[in-house]
């Protein structure tokens, strides 16, 4: 690529002192940032809104069907400008499958240093968002953009879904067994990218996991038996699954043995190669976990995910139905633990 007059590589992920969703706030310190005085307006036909930290604001159009609202957007994961472009987008549309809809539309958010990487740069980030909103079917329909000291790029999206296929974070019941869509990793990975020790195999696996789509959460829409649903992403699995727990009033049990993980994750801990965000992440929710003091456990299990996967709470009874859905996908079909009624010291206990 070309940059000024010189021609050599340009390295997005050297341009961000975070990388994807491992540059979001910690958990504890946005708590902080969310605090008002001031109360939420009454507004019966918002049907989800901020106070469940759920993935998207949901509105009542009438008929029986809801528009959902959502954006995300964050600094480079990966170095190229096209691939960067495609993931952030794939996360942000992601969202809106959370909630047990679809996508109709997107506008862009772009920020970027002109003066140091370019105008070309930032057209191939946005053509990779574009590519995104193209295999998800809908129109990248505008946006807005700054001159910024760093990079970041990403969608605000406008979805749609009936009021009867809404799938929140916290509406999960006891005796729920979990699957989760995706393997974790992600964040490791991309720190290994980012240091330059990341193989070209497991560069090309984390890149087709954090594009792949979560486009299965509009059919877990329909299903009466799904209960909760929420994405992975920046707090990790333990960050999301505890929001899961306490806006349902839950525990949950993990069985560390199921969860997917992509596989040179624990290779690459064992020589003190995990994100920043990770260890944000367990200061800012670790009191509430039990059994994951091991250097591996931690870092795996707060590892922050970008375009993570889907985290499915089903009744137990019809956990079958649910793992077939997911088998046919061709995603992980294991369940990776159970909800509990709320009633043990810690919120989650991982086994």
């Amino acid at each position: 690529m070309e940059k000024g007059n010189m021609t050599e590589p340009v390295r997005l992920t050297q341009y961000s002192h975070g990388a994807g969703c491992g540059c979001k706030i910690a958990p504890a310190v946005l708590e902080t940032i969310l605090k008002s005085e001031l109360g939420t307006l009454p507004e019966k036909k918002l049907l989800v809104g901020y106070g469940s930290r759920d993935d998207a604001a949901v509105y009542d159009i009438g008929n029986g069907r809801a528009l959902i609202s959502t954006t995300d957007f964050f600094s480079p994961i990966v170095d190229d400008p096209f691939d960067f472009g495609r993931v952030a987008a794939t996360n942000a549309i992601s969202d809106v499958y959370a909630m047990g809809g679809r996508p109709l539309m997107a506008v862009a958010v772009l920020g970027w240093p002109i003066e140091k990487l370019g105008p070309e740069l930032a057209q191939r980030v946005v053509e990779g968002g574009r590519k995104a909103c193209h295999d998800a079917g809908i129109p990248l329909a505008g946006g807005h953009s700054i001159d910024a000291p760093e990079p970041f790029f990403g969608l605000a999206v406008t979805g749609e879904v009936r009021i009867d296929h809404i799938k929140r974070n916290d509406t999960a019941q006891a005796g729920d067994v979990l699957f989760l869509t995706k393997p974790l990793g992600i964040g490791i990975l991309g720190t290994a990218m980012k240091r330059g020790i990341l193989s070209r195999p497991d560069s090309e696996l984390m890149m087709e996991t954090m594009t792949q789509p979560n486009s299965i959460g509009s059919e877990l829409g329909a299903m009466e038996h799904v209960h909760a649903l929420t994405d992975i992403t920046g707090f990790g699995l333990l960050g999301h699954l505890l929001e899961m727990c306490n806006g349902s009033d839950l525990n949950a049990r993990v069985d560390y043995a199921d969860l997917p993980m992509l596989p040179p994750c624990a290779a690459l801990i064992s020589q003190g190669c995990y994100p920043d965000g990770a260890l944000r992440n367990w200061k800012s929710y670790g009191q509430h976990v039990e059994g994951a003091s091991s250097m591996e456990r931690m870092f795996m299990l707060s590892d922050p995910q970008t375009s993570g996967g889907l985290l499915i709470a089903v009744s137990a009874d019809h956990a079958s139905s649910v793992a077939g859905l997911l088998r046919n996908a061709s995603l992980p079909d294991r369940t990776i633990g159970t909800l509990l009624p709320r009633g043990y010291a810690k919120s989650i206990t991982v086994v």
